[in-house]
Formats: C-alpha cells, structure tokens, sequence
C-alpha cells in the first residue's frame, strides 16, 4: 500500500467502525466498545507509521462543480499534519482504552463509543484536508460530534444546555470562518492550501485584513477565545473522556491547527488581533479558574487559559517573510509563531489529556464527586493517579525540564522579543496557572478526606490507569525537541529559542513566576471544606466571581432583553402588517373586488342594458379627452 492510501485507509476507518455501531451494535454496549477502541488503536499504529515515513504528498479529486467553483476532497500531508495526525491517534487511543473502564457501566455505552468514532472520523478530515471547504465540512462534523458527546446524558437538564450552548456558540464563529472561505475564493481563485501557498512565494496571493480575520472566527469559536469562550466551561457536563479527548487535546486545538494552515493569508493587522485575543483569553481564563470547585471546571479554564497561550504566539510570530499587497510591501511574521504555538499544541496535549483522565480517575474513585472542597486525602488512597496527576501539574507550570517548561519559554521568548506588554501579561498568566494548578492539586490529594467519598477512594482498574502512565512519560519527555524524530522538522526546527543573556532572562522569569504562583497556590489555601479566598479576602473573592460570570450574564441579558424584544416586534410587524395588512389585506380586497363584481351579474337584462349604455358614455368621455 501506498502513504496515500495509508491515509485513506486511516480516514475511513473511524467512520465504517461508527457506521457498525450505529447499525448494528447500539444495545451491545461491550461490541461496540471493542469496535471502537480496536478502531483506535489502528488509527495510532497508521498515524505513527504515516508520520515516521519520510514521504509526504498532496492528492485531491473534484467532488462537485457549481459553475467555475470546483469542490474537492483531498489530502495535504506535510509535517504539520503528520504531527497532528500522531496526536490525535495516541490521545484518542489513551481516551478510548480509559473510556473502557469510566462508562464500564453506562447504560449508552454503544453510543458513546459511536460518538467517538465519529468524532475520530471527523477530526482526522480536519487534520488531512488540503483545501478550506474540505476543512469546513469536516469542521462542522466536528461540532456534530462535541453536541452528540456533550449531550450524552441528555436526561441531565444541564448536558442538553450546554450542547445547545456549545452548539450555537461554534455556530457564530463557523458563520464567520465561511465568509472567510467565501472572501479567499472570491479574491483569489482558490482555497486549495497548496495553491494559496504557490502563490504566496510566486506574489501574486491577494491580500486582505478580512480574510484571516473571517477565519479566525473559526478559531475563536472552535479554541474558545474570546468572547466565545463561554460554551467550554459548560462542556464538562459531558463524560469526563469526552473532556480530556475533544475539550482540552484536539477539537479546541484544531483552531491552532487551522490558523497554522493558512499562515499564508495572514497581514499585520490580522496578527496584531490574533495576538491580543489571544492574550486577553489568556489572562482571562487564569481569573476565572482561581474561583472554581469543579475539578473539571478548574481544567477547563486552565484550557482555555493555555489556547489563548498558543492563540498568542501564532500572533506574535518571529521570522519574516515579504507580502506584496498592490504596491505596498508588508513583513508578516509568522514561521516561529506557528513553531511555538503548535510545540505548545503538542505538550498540552499530553499533560492536558493527562490530567483530564487524571480528574476522571479521582471522579470515578470519589463516586461522581467532583467539588475539590469535597476530596482531599486522596495521595494515599489513589497513589498512582496521585503521581501521574502531579507530574500533569508540573508541567503545566512550568517545572524545570518537564514539557510544558520548553513550550512556555518558547512563547514566552518571542513575546519578550516582540512585544513588552503581551510579555507581561503572558507572565502574569503564567504565575496564576501554577496558583490555581497548585490550588487543585493541593486541596484535592493532600490533607485530611473532607466527604466520606474521599475518606473511600479507590484506585481504578488497569484501563483507567493504564493511560495515565503512558501520557505522564510523555508528559516528562514531550518537551525535549530530540525527542521528535527528523520527520517532524518542518514544524520544529522554527520553535524559537533564546540565547546569552535573553536565555538567562527568559530562565529566570520562568523559574519565578512558577515559584512565586506555587508559593502562593501552596501556603496560602488549606485544605478546608470552604475556599480560603473566600474567607479571608471575600471582597476579592466575590469580585473574581462576577468577572467569571459577565460573558454568560452579558449574553442572558442580550438574549432576555434585546433579542428577545425584538424577536417579540418582528412578530408584531410579521402578524399585523405582513400576514395582516400585506397577506390578509390583499387577498381581502381581492375578495371585495370579487364581490362587487359578483354583485354586477345579478341576470337582469335591464341593469345589463344600462351598464352597457354607461360604458359607452365613459368610453366615448374618455376618447373626447374629457376623462
């Protein structure tokens, strides 16, 4: 077999798997669980083999022609899409085999897994696509999969909101990232990303600030930015998988990956937003998580904090290369941008995936208890979730030598480069991610149990531990670029790095952010039932709260008080003057015509006669030029 059609082979898969169990295995929730977690481990033996081969290529077919617009469906796999091929298939294997033994019980099992198989199936058509309306099928598939996922304990009141929510919020974004595609085609010709990128190097791509602009409101929608963040807190009323898989490793990461796809179409002004989105979401997420109980809640915000991370180094770039736009030339950077930000993809992933399942395990073993004031104590009694858990933590904050140690200095790097004031707020981000991280981990494993829950955690079996081990090791090891073979270079070899006395500074900053937002998150919290925030500085505590809460009560206020309103005055106008007076008033005075020319044919010869005789009066005034 060739690579290509290794790939459609890898492609197809999920999708026959999803297929089966839907037609066939829906009530054989063990079949279908087997289906799909053999399905996924397929898809990580192809995806590595795919992306260790040293052959890359480009194939398309023509789907479907309106007019001159040829749609096609095809595959673009550089370095870039193997490294992301690869992520994909061994968090999706690690989510699938943990799955086993998290909804051992679930009466939905079958389902469940189906969602995941065609949520495999779709993220992958992402990953492979080499044009942008491919990209959008497979992105709106995406979307499917999250509401299918979101919403799978549908009796739930508060999954069915947040699939909705989630839902409607991505749909925003989608409306926008289409215009983009639109506008791109319309300007230039095409939306195959291999053209656009001939054109680049050839100067003749036609520039505009709309274009990436419309595109990155896919990326706001899918990642989370903001304002459109608001759906990813409320995802996690899904299964806890569904969190670690789709919610913090690969769906929200496709808007990174997208934008490094089209890194081609970008223009100063573009980035500078991407850049400042970034970092607002960021700082704004960081906030938020501090005042969380949820454990996944926590994880949540910490994911959309780490997007707005990435978001912003994509902005923030470093090499240069020349754009022609008319006759004015404009520097875009962006080579070590997408470098830095997918190298931070890449490790988050890993201990992101990692600390998800790790939240899944303590769930599972706290029997559903998720409010961190209700655990504690769980070191001893769940040790090895208790150590891989830690190891997540570590390298979220940066711990020296651990993966997310590498990827944050790489970000943090170029924005000491570029920009002194996205630097420090970056900076400052960073001290409260090791504040908030050290807060969850702290309240949750260490000091005395605070529920008769935690006072009877259990480790869980091997399939829900399994996983944990082998994302932790990657957690330690995904941060030394040597460890990527050769193959991925194409994306590597432009993550940014700092020498002499920029390396000394970056170090230093790095290590003391990390001590100064552990210290704090350490020392400062006890291992209560309440928050210590809250006790002791509850003017702060109710102030955080509300800045938490202003999107979602922006939105409820929008939709109860304007939408809502005019929604009510469109139906007024629809009724009264568009069925009433248009609709009903026309077909009403056609009626009325209709019964005063009835009234006219009454079968009398003598009225006939006088109607006759008036008609050639008027037709004779008429002719005269009297009438």
């Amino acid at each position: 077999m060739t690579m290509l059609s290794h790939a459609i082979f890898v492609l197809i898969l999920p999708l026959v798997s999803a297929a089966i169990i839907a037609l066939f295995l829906r009530r054989s929730g063990g079949a279908a669980a087997a289906v799909s977690t053999l399905t996924a481990a397929a898809i990580a033996v192809i995806s590595v083999i795919l992306a260790l081969h040293n052959e890359r290529f480009t194939a398309s077919t023509e789907w479907m022609r309106l007019g001159g617009l040829v749609i096609s469906l095809g595959f673009k796999f550089d370095d870039l899409a193997a490294l992301m091929l690869v992520i994909v298939g061994i968090v999706g294997l690690c989510v699938h085999v943990f799955s086993l033994g998290y909804m051992h019980d679930d009466p939905a099992k079958g389902r469940y897994f189906g969602g995941l198989s065609i949520f495999m199936f779709s993220m992958l058509g992402i990953v492979f696509a080499d044009n942008l309306f491919m990209m959008f099928i497979f992105w709106e598939l995406v979307g499917f999969s999250s509401y299918v996922l979101i919403n799978h304990w549908h009796e739930k009141q508060s999954a069915s909101d947040a699939s909705k929510k989630a839902f409607i919020a991505n749909r925003v974004g989608d409306f926008g990232f289409l215009l983009g595609i639109v506008m791109c085609y319309w300007l230039n010709g095409t939306v195959s990303l291999t053209e656009l990128a001939a054109k680049g190097e050839a100067h003749t791509l036609v520039f505009s600030t709309l274009i990436p602009l419309f595109l990155f409101c896919g990326a706001v929608g899918k990642s989370a930015q903001l304002p459109l963040h608001v759906w990813l807190p409320d995802a996690m009323e899904g299964p806890t998988p569904v969190s670690a898989l789709i919610h913090a490793a690969t769906m929200v990461a496709a808007g990174i990956y997208m934008l490094c796809r089209i890194n081609v179409l970008m223009v100063p002004a573009a980035l500078d937003v991407i850049m400042w989105t970034g970092t607002a979401t960021a700082l704004y997420a960081a906030l938020c998580a501090i005042t969380q109980s949820d454990i996944k809640k926590v994880l949540a915000y910490s994911t959309l904090s780490q997007l707005g991370f990435m978001v912003a180094a994509f902005g923030l770039g470093s090499l240069s290369s020349t754009h022609l736009h008319g006759t004015e030339a404009h520097t875009v950077v962006i080579a070590a941008g997408v470098g830095a930000a997918m190298f931070h993809l890449t490790t988050h992933a890993f201990f992101k995936a990692l600390m998800f399942l790790g939240s899944g395990s303590v769930i599972h073993g706290c029997h559903h208890e998720q409010d961190i004031f209700k655990m504690g104590g769980l070191r001893t009694r769940m040790p090895l979730t208790f150590w891989t858990f830690t190891i997540g933590v570590a390298a979220i904050i940066g711990f020296p030598y651990l993966a997310g140690f590498f990827s944050k200095d790489a970000i943090l790097y170029l924005a000491f480069e570029k920009n002194s004031a996205v630097f420090a707020l970056l900076a400052l981000t960073a001290v409260l991610t090791s504040l908030y991280m050290v807060r969850l981990w702290k309240l949750t494993f260490l000091g005395a149990p605070r529920s008769d829950h935690a006072s009877h955690a259990h480790e869980g079996g091997l399939t829900l531990t399994l996983p944990l081990v082998l994302l932790a090791v990657l957690s330690l090891v995904a941060g030394y670029t040597a460890f990527y073979p050769n193959v991925f270079s194409g994306v590597f070899e432009h993550i940014p790095e700092a020498h002499g006395s920029d390396h000394t500074i970056i170090f230093i900053t790095s290590l003391g952010v990390m001590a100064v937002g552990a210290s704090i998150g350490y020392f400062f919290y006890k291992s209560t039932p309440t928050d210590t925030l809250a006790d002791k500085v509850p003017g702060l505590f109710a102030a955080l709260s509300a800045f938490r809460n202003s999107f979602d009560g922006a939105y409820d206020y929008y939709v109860a008080k304007i939408q809502q309103r005019f929604a009510l005055f469109v139906n007024f106008f629809e009724q009264i003057f568009l069925a009433g007076l248009i609709v009903r008033g026309l077909a009403g005075f056609v009626g009325l015509c209709g019964l005063g020319a009835r009234a006219l044919h009454v079968g009398n010869l003598n009225a006939y006669v006088y109607w006759f005789l008036f008609g050639l009066v008027a037709l004779w005034l008429f002719a005269t030029g009297v009438l």
